[in-house]
């Protein structure tokens, strides 16, 4: 493993999703300090800049771009030159092309380094009320129809909370899609992060798709939602095997190659019971069938 570095540096500088004052003074001295600051829209993030006296450099590094930008920023950076990166607002990386740019400055052997601050799926995560401790981040859903389906159906298996960003001109078909293949799951409809607007809904997705039939959306969305409930999945396992015994279950991993005590563990699993219960039941159905 090449572990040697080269040349300068490039900073990942999170950046407000809302509120200024969330900046961090770090990113600020860091922002002031680079020869270079790479931005997904440099009108956007001029503003910013020039909200904090900034006059460092800057330059648009954007997904239409983000290959052949990257290429000339890893060539500065070799160069010496120490390089900030940015989104439009927030965490760069998440849902932005500069997974591109740190790729290459990791093949190139440039120091990377993360200021943390402000995300949006982390603040919206914390407003939800949804269970925290394991979460799937989705980012925006493709564009592609075809893919944009196949990702939501991939959703419904999910046990975790999921986190989503959606644009407002698809918020209302992403709801509706979402209720159709997730159900009256518990979400949080979150906008205006960290502003004097700032708004979340807490409905099911059935209430929230029906919401906003009536609601114009406004602005970019996060959307969090509940994963999928241990109970729906337990009865669902339950319906698949009731037409099928214990020991028919049991037997049919035994057919496959498991061992009886391997073949046990995932009958149980399946019909989510334990395997004591497992065991209990197939020395009844031996016993029943001794007495017949």
């Amino acid at each position: 493993m090449d572990t040697e570095r080269h040349g300068g540096e490039l900073y990942l500088c999170a950046t407000p999703i809302g509120n200024l004052g969330d900046i961090t003074d770090r990113v600020k001295q860091v922002l002031k300090d680079a020869d270079l600051i790479a931005a997904e829209d440099t009108r956007h993030s001029m503003q910013l800049l020039n909200h904090f006296q900034i006059k460092t450099p800057l330059t648009s590094y954007h997904e239409h771009n983000k290959y052949d930008k990257a290429r000339e920023l890893v060539q500065k950076l070799q160069e010496g030159k120490k390089i900030a990166l940015i989104s439009d607002a927030g965490t760069p990386i998440l849902s932005d092309p500069g997974e591109v740019l740190v790729s290459m400055c990791i093949d190139a052997g440039i120091r990377v380094t993360s200021l943390p601050g402000p995300s949006a799926a982390v603040t919206a995560l914390t407003l939800s009320g949804l269970p925290a401790r394991r979460f799937a981040f989705e980012g925006f859903l493709p564009a592609d129809k075809k893919e944009r389906n196949e990702v939501l159906s991939s959703l419904q298996a999910e046990e975790r909370t999921v986190i989503l960003y959606e644009a407002p001109h698809r918020l209302k078909e992403t709801l509706k899609r979402l209720s159709e293949t997730m159900g009256c799951r518990r979400t949080a409809i979150c906008r205006e992060l960290t502003k004097i607007h700032e708004e979340v809904l807490r409905m099911t997705l059935a209430e929230a798709a029906e919401y906003y039939t009536s609601h114009e959306p406004r602005g970019e969305y996060v959307l969090v939602i509940e994963g999928r409930p241990k109970e729906e999945l337990a009865r669902e396992k339950a319906e698949e095997y009731a037409d099928m015994s214990i020991a028919e279950h049991v037997a049919l991993y035994e057919g496959l190659g498991s061992s009886r005590k391997e073949a046990m563990k995932k009958a149980a699993f399946d019909r989510g019971i334990s395997r004591r219960d497992v065991y209990q039941a197939l020395l009844k159905e031996t016993d029943g069938g001794m007495e017949k």
